[in-house]
C-alpha cells in the first residue's frame, strides 16, 4: 500500500520518540510507504510557566496538530492519549490505539525509596491536579509543589528546588529509555492514572478510509476497550486538566473492570468506585461510572469547580 505519509507531532523528546515508533511500525509493515515527521508547536508547548488548569487543559497540546490534520497539512497525528479531550473534533477519528505501555505513575527520588518514606512536611513535585489530590488524600502531611516542563526540566527543578520526590508517568520514562531513573511505581490503590495514560492515540481524518485500513494492524482491542470506557467517563464529567478525576480500565477476558475517582482540589472530598461490564459495553460502563460518582457527591464537587451545575 505505497503512499507518502506525514505524521504531525509535538517536538518534545517524548512526542518525537512516540511518533518515530509509529513511523517505524508503518515502515516495517509497509516498506513502500515514505513517512515524514512534521513538528508542530502547540499552545501547551509555548506556555510553560502556568499550571495547565489555569490555561485551558488537555486541548492545549493537540489543537494546532488537529488543525493541521483537518487542513491536510499532515495525514496522521500521534498523541499521548491522556492529552486528548474526550470529544474528538468533527471530521477526525481515532484510527488506531496501539498496545498500552505501563499506565502507572513513577516515583523519582534521590533520598527515599517510595512516597511512604517521606516524612511529614516533605515536598513532592507534580504538574497534575489528579496526582496532587491523590497525594494529599493519601499523605496529607506532604507539600505538593507544582512543576511543568519536559522530563529534563522537571528533573532539574527537583534538584534546584530541593524536592524530596517527583511523580512522572512511567510510560513516558520507559519510552525515553529512562526506566532506570525511577525507584518504582506508585500502586494504583494509592494513585489512579489519568484517563488514557500510557496509551497512544493515532488520529486521522474520518474520510481517509485507506489510511484507517493501513493503520488497523496497530490497533489493540483490549487497550481500545479500556480507554473507551475511561474516555466515556471523562466525557460525561466534561472533564480535562481543570478537574481532579482519574480512571483506569482493565480487560480481563471478555470483562472490562473500570476504577475511577472524583475529588475536590485538596483531596478531602474523595470519591472512588469500581464497576465491571462486558468489553462490548465499554462506553456505557464509563458513562454509568460517571453517573454513580456524580450521584455520590461528585455533582456538588464538580459544580463548585466549574462554577455551574453539571
Amino acid at each position: 500500500m505505497p503512499r507518502d505519509l506525514k505524521i504531525g507531532t509535538r517536538g518534545s523528546p517524548l512526542a518525537l520518540a512516540q511518533a518515530r515508533w509509529v513511523a517505524a511500525q508503518i515502515a516495517g509493515r509497509y516498506p513502500a510507504c515514505r513517512v515524514e515527521l512534521v513538528i508542530i508547536k502547540t499552545t501547551g508547548d509555548k506556555i510553560q510557566d502556568v499550571p495547565l488548569a489555569q490555561i485551558g487543559g488537555k486541548g492545549l497540546f493537540i489543537k494546532e496538530i488537529e488543525e493541521a490534520l483537518l487542513t491536510g497539512q499532515v495525514d496522521l497525528a500521534v498523541h499521548s492519549l491522556k492529552d486528548m479531550p474526550a470529544e474528538v473534533p468533527a471530521g477526525l477519528i481515532l484510527g488506531a490505539v496501539p498496545p498500552r505501555e505501563d499506565c502507572r505513575d513513577a516515583f523519582i527520588s534521590s533520598r527515599y525509596a517510595n512516597l511512604a518514606e517521606i516524612p511529614a512536611g516533605g515536598r513532592v513535585g507534580t504538574g497534575s491536579l489528579r496526582r496532587r489530590v491523590q497525594l494529599l488524600h493519601r499523605w496529607p502531611d506532604l507539600e505538593v509543589v507544582p512543576l511543568r516542563g519536559n522530563v529534563d526540566t522537571r528533573l532539574k527543578k527537583m534538584e534546584t528546588l530541593g524536592l524530596d520526590g517527583l511523580i512522572l508517568a512511567a510510560a513516558g520514562l520507559n519510552r525515553l529509555g529512562l526506566a532506570h531513573i525511577y525507584r518504582g511505581c506508585v500502586p494504583e490503590s494509592d494513585m489512579l492514572p489519568a484517563v488514557g495514560q500510557g496509551a497512544l492515540g493515532l488520529e486521522v481524518r474520518e474520510a481517509d478510509h485507506d489510511l484507517r485500513e493501513l493503520l488497523a494492524f496497530l490497533d489493540d482491542p483490549p487497550t481500545r476497550g479500556a480507554v473507551t470506557a475511561e474516555r466515556a467517563f471523562l466525557a460525561r464529567l466534561e472533564g480535562g486538566c481543570v478537574v481532579p478525576v482519574a480512571a483506569l480500565g482493565r480487560v480481563e477476558g471478555d470483562c472490562l473492570v473500570l476504577s475511577a475517582l472524583i475529588s475536590d482540589l485538596e483531596g478531602r472530598r474523595f470519591l472512588r468506585d469500581q464497576r465491571s461490564a462486558p468489553v462490548a459495553e465499554a462506553a456505557g460502563l464509563g458513562t454509568q461510572m460517571a453517573e454513580t460518582l456524580l450521584a455520590a457527591g461528585g455533582r456538588e464537587i464538580l459544580a463548585a469547580l466549574y462554577g455551574r451545575p453539571i
